[in-house]
Formats: structure tokens, sequence, C-alpha cells
């Protein structure tokens, strides 16, 4: 593409300079063609007579100077009165000119001409001049070659110095490709950053050392994931293994039996809502997941959540207050999913006696809902992975039907199909978590 790119402007700037000089040239002969014309006709006007001017031929001859110019005085009848021609060329028919006129000889020689007509006493005279332009054309000639020869050595150049630049610019390049090529599951730890002083790849190196950085985020999540869904398996399946044996060691009564339906049917339900909520996870982060929008009332919505968790607060002795008015733009299954992980969660660790409140406040161009609930503080360490699957801050409290350590990584998940975010913060005054949705 160099190459190309430098053929095409150096045929750009050689046509531009063979038009260039061939116009030039050109204007100079007509102008020196007008010039002889002038010249004739003040010879003419101080003459006395057409005889005495042909009695002395040096005085024109000399002016033209070379074979390659012409010359002709015709009178108003047609007869030649004066003639320079050396290559025997036949008199052109002409129009009249009362002004000097130029123009292109129709015959085997390729000629200018310029003529006009003028009087003399009584009698019309027509002036003609003219140019073989062989001289001119065999050096237009002359001078397309050696373009045509500079052109090509000049593009054979750009080929070759193009291919040289190229190799020596893409070199970073190539041992970029190379030191990446190196970087595989075990060396995500690697970076590029041996490239950052080269402008060329200063940018492409951030890039990909910041996708290096997302890559090893992400695996390192995937492990973490492997791992607690492992675990999170293996306790109900192992109660459930354990319960059993015991139970099947020696015969047990109906109600021995019926006892262990029951509490195996509390792991089975553990675990159905594990993998229901895996599964619910699996489907919003695929890239085709869709949401059906629709104009929510956020007071309904939540007012709704309350009564279904009304039995649960009375349990725990926890009111429910209901300031949310606003309303939003969504998918009110999802929201109604996220808000119900929210409250449950609010619910489990708050004080007794305390209240769990839901409010809602629009600033700028987003709305925020807010669950807030009065509990034991939540330590800055927990903060940034509360969201992450499984993670639970301290796996001791594990209840009987909570989420599995994966409510809060479905609310993150509902907030992304929205194009919003979920927040927590948590003092003494409270944990506060914060579902901001754009307008």
């Amino acid at each position: 593409m160099f190459a190309l790119v430098s053929a095409l402007l150096l045929g750009s700037i050689g046509f531009y300079l063979y038009q260039s000089l061939q116009r030039e040239i050109a204007w100079r002969d007509d102008q020196a063609l007008l010039g002889r014309l002038e010249r004739m006709q003040a010879l003419i006007s101080d003459s006395d007579s057409i005889e005495q001017l042909r009695g002395r031929p040096k005085l024109y001859e000399n002016m033209l100077g070379n074979r390659d110019n012409l010359l002709w005085i015709v009178d108003d009848t047609g007869k030649v009165l004066i003639e320079i021609n050396p290559v025997r060329m036949t008199l052109p028919e002409l129009p009249a000119a009362p002004q000097a006129r130029l123009g292109d000889g129709h015959s085997s020689e390729s000629v200018r001409l310029a003529w006009q007509d003028v009087m003399q006493g009584d009698r019309g005279l027509t002036l003609i001049a003219g140019k073989l332009l062989r001289e001119r054309e065999q050096m237009m000639g002359v001078y397309r070659l050696k373009l045509w020869l500079a052109m090509s050595v000049g593009a054979l150049l750009a080929f070759a110095f193009g291919w040289w630049v190229s190799q020596r610019g893409l070199h970073p390049v190539r041992l970029l490709a190379k030191r990446a090529a190196g970087i595989d599951v075990q060396h995500l730890h690697l970076r590029l950053d041996e490239f950052n002083d080269l402008n060329e790849l200063k940018l492409l190196c951030s890039a990909l050392n910041q996708m290096l950085a997302r890559l090893e985020d992400g695996f390192a999540q995937l492990s973490r994931f492997s791992e607690d869904l492992a675990h999170e398996m293996r306790t109900p399946l192992g109660n459930l293994m354990g319960h059993t044996q015991q139970t099947l060691r020696r015969s047990r009564s109906i109600e021995d039996y019926q006892n262990l339906l029951v509490s195996n049917q509390e792991e089975y339900e553990r675990l159905a809502r594990m993998i229901d909520s895996m599964l619910f996870l699996a489907r919003t982060e695929q890239p085709n997941a869709c949401v059906t929008f629709e104009q929510i009332s956020l007071h309904d919505l939540i007012e709704q959540l309350c009564e279904y968790f009304e039995g649960v607060a009375q349990e725990r002795d926890v009111q429910l207050i209901n300031q949310a008015q606003d309303q939003l733009l969504g998918d009110s299954g999802l929201i109604r999913r996220a808000l119900a992980n929210l409250l449950a969660n609010a619910l489990r660790y708050a004080i007794p006696g305390s209240a769990v409140t839901v409010s809602s406040e629009i600033s700028e161009d987003r709305l925020e809902i807010t669950v807030h609930n009065y509990g034991e503080p939540i330590a800055a360490e927990h903060l940034p992975r509360l969201f992450e699957r499984f993670y639970r801050c301290d796996p001791s409290r594990n209840q009987p039907d909570d989420s599995g350590g994966l409510g809060l990584a479905i609310v993150r998940s509902i907030m992304q199909l929205h194009g919003g975010c979920v927040t927590v913060d948590s003092t003494e005054a409270g944990t506060s978590f914060h579902l901001e949705f754009p307008l």
C-alpha cells in the first residue's frame, strides 16, 4: 500500500509537470508567432512596396532563425508575394482575420499557424507565420520517457523501502505477538510492560495489559466459583448420605423413617434452590438475554413484597416500612426478585425490634432504591466481595432457608441487565443496599 500510494503520488506529480511544461512551451510558441506577425507588419509599413521588401530577403529570413519556421505574405488575389517554406508545405486555406488569430494547420506536418489580414495602400495582404511542431514533439517525447523512467524507478524504490520500513516498524509487533503467545492459563499474571516505551505500541500494550488483568480476575473468580460450588453441594449431599447411612445400619420404626424423609426433603429443597439460582445466573449472563421493560409503580411492588414477608418480619420482631413513591421502567419480575433477595437478606440480619426501610429517590439521570436495616455492621474487607457467588462473611451462620450465597450475585446480574448497578455501605447506623437505575 505504501508503494502504491507512492507510485500514484509520483504519477500525479509527473502528469502535472508534463502538462505544465507542454502548456508553457505552447504558450511561448504562440507568443513568438504573434510577435513575428507584428514585426512583419512593421516591416511592411516601413517599406514603400512589397517588391522592395522582396528585394531584401535577409530582413525577414534572419528573423525566422531556423528551418522549423514558415512565412507567407499573400495578396487579396491569392498570389504568394513572399514565401519561406523549407518543407515545401502547401499554402493553408485560412478564414479572414482582421485581428491576429492562432490555429493548427491541417496537413501531413504538425504545424502551428498565426495569421492576420492587413492593408498596404489600396490592396489587402494576408500575413501567415507558422512553426513546425516536430522539434517540440520530439522534446516532449524524450521528457515523457524520462518521466516514465523516473516514476518506474521511484515505484521500485518505494516497494523496496516500503518493505524495509514495514519489516523494521513491525518488528516490535512481532515481538509483542511472540510474548503474548506465551501467556496461558498458568501465566495470566504476566504483563507486557517492556513494550510501553515504544510509542507505536504504547496504547496497544496498555489495552492488552488491562485485558489480561480482567481475564486474570475472571479466571480467579471462576476458580473460586468452582471450589465454592463443590463445597456448597458437598454439604447437603454429605448430610443426605450421613443421615441415610446412619438410619440404614439397623431397623427403624416408621416414625424414624418419616423423620429421615422430612430431613432429606429439606436438603433436597436447599439443593433445588441452589440449582435454580445457578440456572438463573447463567441465563442472565448470556449476551442475548432479553428484558421486558414496562412501567412499574415502586410503591405497589414493594407493598406486595412487604405483605409476602410480613410473617417472617413478625417472627423476627422486625417492622417493614415502605417509603418508595416513584415510577420505574424495567422488568417487573426481575426487579421483584432482586428486591425480594435484598429484603430477605435485611430481615435475616436485622436486630429484633428494629425496622427495614425501603425508599426511592431520583437524582439527576438515575433512580436509586435503598434497602436499609439496622444490624451488625459488615467489615470493610467483606464489602468488595459481597456480590460474588457463594461468598459469605461468616460461613458458620448459614441458615436452612438462605440463598446458598447466590442471592446478592443474582441482584448484581439483574442490575446489569437493566444497565444499572448495586452498591452497599455498612456502618454503626446500619447497612444499606442501593439499586441505581438509569432513567
